[in-house]
């Protein structure tokens, strides 16, 4: 039995001072890298996700309703793309990159540049059971979790490193997480 970490998009963009920030995101970051210098060998393997958008059609607006539509971020080659500074990357092994042509949500629709898929590099691992962790606790986090439990993995959120856009979506987001068997620790931090 082995278990990973997920870091789910902890990148500029999605922290203060980024084209979608998410309040509190760069407290994550710098939470994730503590518990990440603090826990030892907690998990055997450490991966992370980004958005990673070339063009993703409509998934950008220049008048968003942020349901569907958002503003422009995370696009290739900008420094919004890249990792919080915050965000202490020496342990992880492969980064999932998702979203280069349309929406995507979950680190499980991303792949290294290799093209391995998430599921797939985790259960050549022998990985078992994830952790996830990151921004936004009511989107990517969300849809990354629910597709780790939908694809067999143990799954639980560690929400006191995760940070959610609004309290109604990330308490509809803790719902979903209950009704899919997905554990949950702490509390996330919503600061909007």
């Amino acid at each position: 039995m082995s278990r990973a970490l997920i870091i789910v998009d902890v990148q500029n963009d999605f922290c203060e001072g980024g084209s979608l920030p998410v309040g509190g995101g760069a407290a994550v970051a710098k939470g994730i890298s503590l518990v990440l210098d603090r826990a030892g060998d907690r998990w055997e393997h450490v991966v992370a996700t980004k958005d990673y958008h070339v063009d993703p059609g409509a998934h950008f607006s220049e008048h968003p309703d942020y349901v569907d539509t958002w503003p422009a971020h995370c696009v290739v080659g900008t420094s919004g793309s890249e990792f919080h500074p915050e965000l202490v990357t020496d342990r992880i092994e492969a980064i999932f990159h998702k979203g280069a042509h349309q929406a995507a949500y979950s680190g499980f629709e991303g792949t290294t540049e290799a093209g391995e898929t998430l599921a797939g590099w985790l259960r050549g691992r022998g990985v078992t059971e994830v952790e996830v962790v990151g921004i936004a606790t009511d989107h990517c986090v969300r849809a990354t979790a629910l597709d780790a439990a939908a694809e067999g993995f143990a799954t639980t959120v560690l929400l006191e490193l995760t940070a959610g856009v609004a309290r109604g979506t990330t308490d509809a987001a803790l719902e979903q997480f209950r009704a899919a068997s997905i554990a949950m620790t702490g509390e996330p931090v919503v600061d909007a």
